[in-house]
């Protein structure tokens, strides 16, 4: 009995878990640039002294669905999505090389180009985006910024510096607690000029509301199922204690 006691307490526990992963994953249903998470069952042996004679249930999470979402159009010059494969280059707040699809930025009043949620975006040379005051501000879709700078008697857009744009093997990339993207190896990536950007528009979040939903009530009925097992297991203790005492 110990046996179905120990799968069933695992199963429910690593339920929770992946549940936990799932209720995470619709909580971002309208982040910008947010990837879901994908999550996995499967039985491993508990080896220790002896023969590997117990079983338990674990969780993990294999990969992160890299899939764009639907590009949103806003007309905000400062919104900005990539078109296709690919990740903005940004400093994250250890000030390491990440990466994002995010894509909704803002300007800080020394002209320091950030992510929605406060990180530097990065030049090819690695080195946080400044813009010098301007009244108009343009981004390619290759990543040049160019502006027409206040008090310019003409009409020209002036090139002042680059968004770094990488496109990696995605069997070496990682997404991590903080929700950025790192490459498995350390080695921070080289600008690629074949990512293409589209200003005035952002990406949204490629979780289905509706999946995710349908995965949260078949995670509840699976955590319930393991429960009635571990009180099944009770009750047949429990009687064959009472036939011992007899």
């Amino acid at each position: 009995m110990d046996r179905s006691l120990y799968i069933a307490m695992s199963g429910a526990t690593q339920t929770m878990l992946a549940q936990t992963a799932n209720a995470n994953n619709l909580a971002n249903a309208q982040t910008t640039g947010f990837k879901s998470d994908l999550e996995q069952f499967r039985s491993m042996p508990v080896f220790g002294d002896g023969y590997p004679t117990r079983v338990f249930a674990m969780t993990e999470k294999p990969q992160t669905d890299f899939s764009p979402g639907a590009i949103q159009a806003t007309s905000n010059d400062l919104d900005i999505a990539i078109d296709g494969a690919g990740f903005f280059a940004i400093q994250d707040s250890k000030g390491k090389e990440a990466y994002t699809r995010a894509g909704d930025l803002k300007m800080t009043s020394d002209g320091q180009l950030l992510t929605g949620s406060g990180l530097a975006l990065l030049n090819p040379n690695g080195q946080p985006i400044k813009i010098p005051p301007s009244e108009k501000l343009s981004i390619s879709e290759d990543g040049s910024i160019s502006i027409i700078p206040f008090g310019s008697t003409t009409n020209a857009l002036v090139p002042v510096d680059q968004i770094k744009l990488i496109k990696p093997d995605l069997k070496n990339v990682e997404k991590r607690t903080d929700g950025l993207v790192y490459m498995k190896d350390g080695q921070p990536q080289g600008d690629n000029t074949s990512v293409q950007i589209v200003q005035g528009a952002i990406e949204g979040s490629n979780v289905s509301a509706i999946g995710a939903m349908v995965d949260m009530i078949e995670l509840a009925r699976n955590f319930e199922m393991q429960t009635n097992v571990m009180k099944t297991v009770k009750e047949n203790a429990a009687a064959s204690a009472k036939l011992l005492q007899m």
